[in-house]
């Protein structure tokens, strides 16, 4: 397929996806679309961030809405605040010609009177975090007895920050949904029951090129150093680097607030997003970023999801992760829509166990920097 008029979009959705320079499906478009416009469904998609997953279902959905009902049609559950912000604002582009089709987005971390007000206008599709949904549902503040189509979006993600119970909780009382779609990075044990316990025995599968998939454009390289010589180590690649622009990952908040003041000592321009800081300071640390005014942002896994910032030249693994599926995810925050991106781990002699470790698993193979 090499158009989205092939795949049986819409012409009003691929004006849209036109003026955002969306012309090409990606392999996870190609792929979902047909299939989800065509059948009543449900599906286990996994593909890694970066792979163009939120039009692969996200123009099904807006294509199955009836504008005309004034009811919530769609749900789609994703991990953070800023995933969910990016979901609604993508989806919105893509109904600049189309009939209006509105969508809501609801997580925690905002007053939750004010999103009960938003919820009173006429709401087509809700894009919530797990938690703040079930929060709305038990003040009946959100109608979902009319949901169609349920969304699980980086369903893995969810399940790493504890999500599990309650998405059990909301997909056992929406059983009745018609189709329900889950979209993952990785496929472990607690995601594997998701599916066994909520979707149909005959749901389809997509898995785009292979298993843990990762980018097949990021440059995975590694230097090796004494542990007390990893800063003046990143100091070294951030000159290499002049004006592009990158996240370092930590383990730990503490080592991410660490870094973030030994390199603000050395005059560079950076800002750290972990669990710890309030809304308001991670937007705007998020806002610096997108801008520019922050060149660099040190992060830790789990605050870093949803982060989608345009033509990031690399990462930098300062600590590497504890678990393989956060090695895909930290790498897909680079090379995206087509690409080339540096993954760069700055590791101790120790540590190389678990780069080869990683090699195996993942099918990649790492390069030691000059």
């Amino acid at each position: 397929m090499e158009n989205f008029k092939q795949l049986g979009i819409h012409p009003d959705f691929i004006k849209g996806l036109n003026e955002l320079g969306i012309t090409t499906p990606t392999p996870i478009q190609a792929e979902a679309i047909p299939l989800l416009l065509n059948n009543k469904t449900d599906l286990v998609a996994q593909a890694q961030t970066g792979t163009g997953k939120t039009a692969a279902y996200g123009l099904p959905l807006l294509q199955s809405i009836d504008a005309k009902q004034k009811d919530i049609q769609g749900l789609i559950l994703c991990p953070t605040r800023e995933l969910g912000q990016q979901i609604a604002k993508q989806l919105f582009k893509f109904t600049k010609y189309s009939d209006k089709i509105f969508t809501e987005a609801v997580y925690g971390g905002q007053p939750i009177d004010i999103q009960i007000g938003a919820l009173k206008r006429p709401t087509h599709i809700v894009v919530a975090t797990p938690g703040r949904l079930i929060e709305l549902v038990k003040r009946k503040a959100v109608d979902l007895r009319k949901v169609k189509t349920i969304i699980l979006d980086e369903a893995d993600e969810m399940l790493s920050m504890g999500f599990k119970k309650e998405l059990d909780e909301i997909l056992g009382f929406l059983h009745s949904a018609e189709q329900k779609w889950l979209f993952s990075a990785t496929m472990p044990l607690g995601i594997k029951q998701i599916v066994d316990d909520h979707l149909n025995e005959d749901a389809h599968r997509i898995e785009v090129s292979g298993s843990n998939t990762v980018n097949k454009n990021i440059d995975h390289q590694y230097v090796i150093c004494d542990e007390k010589e990893k800063l003046q180590m990143l100091l070294q690649f951030l000159k290499t680097q002049h004006k592009n622009r990158g996240i370092v990952f930590c383990k730990t908040k503490v080592a991410a607030q660490t870094l973030v003041k030994q390199l603000i000592a050395k005059n560079i321009a950076a800002d750290a997003i972990h669990g710890d800081l309030l809304q308001k300071e991670r937007d705007k640390a998020m806002r610096a970023f997108k801008n520019e005014t922050v060149q660099l942002l040190v992060a830790t896994d789990i605050a870093a999801r949803g982060i989608d910032v345009e033509g990031l030249s690399y990462v930098v693994h300062y600590q590497l992760p504890d678990q393989i599926e956060y090695y895909t995810h930290r790498s897909g925050r680079t090379a995206r829509a087509g690409k080339r991106g540096l993954s760069l781990s700055i590791v101790t002699s120790y540590e190389m166990k678990q780069i080869r470790y990683l090699e195996k698993n993942l099918n990649i193979s790492f390069s030691q920097a000059r």
